[in-house]
């Protein structure tokens, strides 16, 4: 059973960054609305080669997102993401193919720059155009890079294991998705 720490985290990721209509369900509507403010964030255009990277990934996501929904009906509810989310803190190793595109996306989404490094700048500008207070990012990723002035793609990714799959309320995944406390 999930830990009600990890249930808050998991529902975090869900409202903040899923269901972006903020119906209550995750649909391929808010894959569409995602699409267009992360368009603008980047200042991407339809038609240009980011643009059509965005919309592919965002498709498989989606496309893999499907086998979250345990009834069938065409959404993801809050219980089916904690669920799949829980079955992930299991073995985070054995990560279904959307979940680590999912984490790469994030990762290359912050990575404004394109050095293969995300800082605390890059970061903090992501999570403001999210509607998160910039100050608080800025902290969050003072804890999530333990003082060090970059977080790399190899470090990224055990941090984004470890946000999915810890209780430990210390932990610096816990910080990932932008916030300094659940």
């Amino acid at each position: 059973m999930v830990s009600d720490f990890r249930k808050k985290k998991y529902v975090h990721v869900f409202t903040t960054f899923f269901d972006t209509n903020k119906s209550g369900t995750i649909d391929k509507k808010d894959f569409d609305l995602s699409k267009e403010q992360i368009a603008k964030l980047r200042g991407w255009k339809a038609g240009e080669p980011t643009y059509k990277i965005l919309e592919d990934t965002l498709s498989q996501l989606w496309e893999g997102l499907q086998g979250a929904d345990a009834n069938k009906d065409g959404e993801v509810s809050v219980d089916e993401w904690v669920a799949v989310w829980d079955n992930y803190a299991k073995n985070p190793s054995a990560a279904a193919e959307w979940q680590s595109l999912y984490a790469r996306f994030v990762f290359q989404l912050e990575d404004g720059s394109n050095d293969g490094s995300i800082d605390s700048e890059e970061f903090s500008s992501v999570y403001a155009a999210f509607g998160y207070d910039k100050a608080e990012a800025v902290e969050a990723f003072k804890k999530l890079a333990g003082g060090k002035a970059k977080v790399t793609w190899p470090e990224f990714e055990q941090l984004f294991k470890e946000y999915f799959s810890t209780d430990d309320v210390n932990a610096p995944g816990n910080f990932l998705f932008g916030k300094t406390s659940f």
